[in-house]
């Protein structure tokens, strides 16, 4: 009997090591993730995110939730570039079904090149409408960071258009320039650009960056700037150094007279 006892002794103590040994266990690190914000484009109302997780060392998952959106299925693309500036399809992405959601399993980047990529996710409305844009979001390189500098854009004349400039900086060093103006007629288009000098600059500094037209209705430009017009790159950091100025001219009809202008960077 004695001898029984030890052994059942024995086996308890074994089992409460084992046991002890299991609720000690490291648990498996949770995958990293990563989530974007998309944005309405053509059909107001319609949110989203976007999360890209690492599914392995080599392969990763870009989930799509969309909300708001029509019924029917949509097509989605992660594509090269900002947003503003469009780009080729980098990985064609299932469609978001009719419960808003999709899964993708990509294989040409893994997760630590998508969270770096100068890129961003676009979804159409679908096959047969492929011009109109549900949403749309930039990642990786391209997100928007905290640090940004406005800059006021006086009226000249009777005009009667003024606003002002914002520059952001993106994770990769890249600039996002919104102009937002009132005083705009809905129909026209106003082109703009970055000149050298400043606004008491006699006769005018050339133009160094061609911006985007401004859009009549909304008073809105958007311009994604990795390089001057000469080719030079240039960063957010610079522009802050920068002996510039912007002009915004009448209308692209009548582009010789200026209505609306500001200095930035040191000026």
């Amino acid at each position: 009997m004695a001898k029984t006892r030890n052994v059942f002794f024995a086996l308890a103590i074994i089992s409460t090591v084992v046991m002890i040994s299991n609720g000690c266990a490291e648990k498996d690190p949770a995958p990293k993730s990563t989530v974007y914000d998309l944005k309405a484009e053509d059909v107001l109302g319609v949110t989203g995110t976007v999360t890209f997780t690492e599914t392995s060392a080599t392969l990763a998952t870009i989930d799509i939730a969309l909300f708001g959106a029509p019924s029917g299925t949509h097509p989605a693309e992660l594509r090269m570039n900002s947003a503003v500036e469009d780009g080729d399809v980098v990985v064609q992405l299932n469609p978001i079904d009719e419960t808003g959601k999709s899964s993708t399993v990509v294989t040409a980047k893994t997760y630590a090149q998508l969270i770096s990529y100068d890129g961003f996710i676009k979804i159409h409305k679908s096959n047969f409408e492929p011009n109109v844009i549900l949403a749309r979001g930039d990642i990786g390189g391209n997100l928007i960071t905290s640090t940004n500098k406005t800059y006021q854009l006086a009226a000249i004349g009777t005009y009667g258009v003024s606003g002002n400039a914002l520059f952001e900086k993106r994770l990769n060093g890249n600039t996002l320039v919104t102009i937002s103006l009132i005083g705009t007629i809905s129909g026209d288009t106003y082109p703009a650009s970055i000149n050298l000098g400043n606004i008491a600059s006699i006769g005018g500094g050339p133009v160094v960056k061609t911006l985007n037209h401004v859009d009549g209705a909304s008073g809105k430009s958007y311009t994604n700037i990795r390089a001057l017009n000469s080719g030079i790159a240039i960063s957010y950091n610079n522009w802050l150094m920068y002996d510039g100025y912007i002009n915004i001219q009448q209308t692209s009809v009548n582009s010789d007279h200026i209505i609306c202008h500001g200095n930035i960077g040191t000026n």
